[in-house]
């Protein structure tokens, strides 16, 4: 039972990776409920103290992946269209087999998202660039979480590796 409960767990992981870049799965938080099914293990001792810490990281993330992206279009002339034009290219670069569309994706959907709000191109640029900017920060961080939490998943299971699968 431990054993499905761990593979279960290393799924969760995965998805917060991949969640990292997809707007739809919140990337850390759906890695961090993957290390409480670890807490939920009884031959796992994993403290109170780092699944509260690490859900407090979480969430902070999670507040501020709307937030970044916001303050990066913003700061640069965007607005609301722009960051809806940002989320619909990054859904449809995703979708597409082109090299490199989760990054033109968010910029030309920006850029579009301005133009139909009736801004001048460079405008929209500039708008554009600082949406790019902020979906590319938030991305990161929130990937750079997601590894961090992967790591000490990995970390747990390696230390316990013994009582788990029985060597």
């Amino acid at each position: 039972m431990d054993q499905l409960l761990i593979i279960f767990a290393g799924l969760l992981m995965v998805l917060g990776l991949i969640g990292s870049f997809l707007p739809i799965l919140p990337g850390p938080l759906t890695g961090w409920g993957g290390l409480l099914i670890l807490y939920l293990i009884p031959s796992i001792n994993l403290s109170m103290t780092t699944i509260i810490v690490t859900l407090i990281v979480a969430i902070l993330i999670w507040i501020l992946d709307y937030v970044i992206p916001a303050i990066g279009t913003k700061r640069f002339g965007g607005t609301k269209a722009g960051m809806i034009g940002t989320t619909i290219g990054l859904i449809l670069g995703i979708l597409s087999p082109i090299p490199g569309g989760i990054i033109l994706g968010p910029f030309a959907g920006a850029f579009v998202g301005e133009r139909l709000n009736k801004a001048d191109t460079k405008t929209a640029l500039r708008a554009a660039f600082g949406s790019l900017l902020g979906f590319l920060t938030s991305a990161f961080i929130k990937f750079l979480v997601s590894i961090v939490y992967l790591g000490l998943f990995v970390s747990i299971i390696w230390n316990h590796k013994a009582e788990l699968f029985n060597l």
